[in-house]
């Protein structure tokens, strides 16, 4: 599995829910406007948009707590999915003050079949194809929220899912939403964080640089993993799904580390 420094949607054609079916594990996708790569993508240490250098001598690690950078304005969003996607890794998620660092991402384009975008601009998908550093929510199963962050230039149709986040402020808070004390299970799957960060519909279209939504840098590279997305029945061999090495608190293992 490819791993590197790194200095995030589309959903949909799934089938329905298994017996059992655990909303953490859950996830959609959204979408970007240039055709799909051939093969394997170069993995290669690629410096962060924002302050970020390799004079910084030691990469993230996931053990290490994380200090706010600064908010993440809609330029670091007017990019590649495939750049803002790894690049999410590290940064804080706050919502009215709860939240945590971001472990897990997928990415989505809009050609990419497994995109809620794929097929076009519907009243559901409209904030997709609007301007970057928005929130994108939707209903996955008619069970829980999913929070996903809107990318590239307005009418690309790009997007970003966010997968896991470490809970690391708010977790009294957190534990009484989700209902369970173990810090792992609060934010490991799209479902659980948005329940965790009470994120709903009525977050649907907002900024991510204004209140109540906060989205800021990581302070430091991240060793971030990379491999296939998980629970889609199309492109699942794309590596667009990014991961903090070593972090508790993922949806679930790569692949390597299962």
């Amino acid at each position: 599995m490819p791993t590197y420094l790194s200095g995030p949607a589309g959903f949909g054609n799934r089938e329905p829910p298994p017996d059992g079916y655990d909303p953490g594990a859950a996830s959609s996708r959204v979408g970007l406007r240039r055709p799909i790569p051939a093969g394997p993508q170069p993995v290669t240490e690629r410096p962060m948009p924002i302050s970020m250098s390799k004079s910084m001598s030691m990469p993230m690690s996931a053990d290490a707590h994380p200090s706010h950078g600064h908010p993440l304005a809609p330029d670091f969003f007017a990019r590649s999915v495939h750049e803002v996607a790894p690049d999410l890794i590290g940064a804080t998620l706050l919502v009215n003050g709860v939240g945590g660092r971001i472990v897990e991402v997928e990415a989505y384009h809009h050609t990419d079949p497994a995109a809620h975008s794929y097929r076009g601009r519907t009243e559901r998908n409209a904030v997709m194809f609007g301007p970057p550093g928005r929130l994108y929510v939707y209903r996955s199963y008619g069970m829980h929220w999913c929070a996903n962050v809107v990318c590239e230039a307005e009418g690309s149709a790009s997007a970003v899912l966010i997968r896991a986040v470490e809970p690391i402020r708010g977790l009294p808070v957190m534990r009484r939403r989700r209902g369970v004390a173990d810090t792992r299970l609060l934010c490991s799957g799209p479902g659980r964080l948005a329940q965790a960060l009470a994120i709903t519909d009525r977050h649907n279209g907002m900024r991510l640089d204004v209140a109540p939504l906060a989205l800021m840098s990581r302070d430091l590279p991240a060793e971030v993993m990379s491999g296939p997305r998980i629970g889609i029945t199309k492109a699942v061999e794309l590596p667009w799904r990014y991961g903090l090495r070593g972090s508790r608190f993922l949806s679930k293992p790569f692949r390597t580390e299962a």
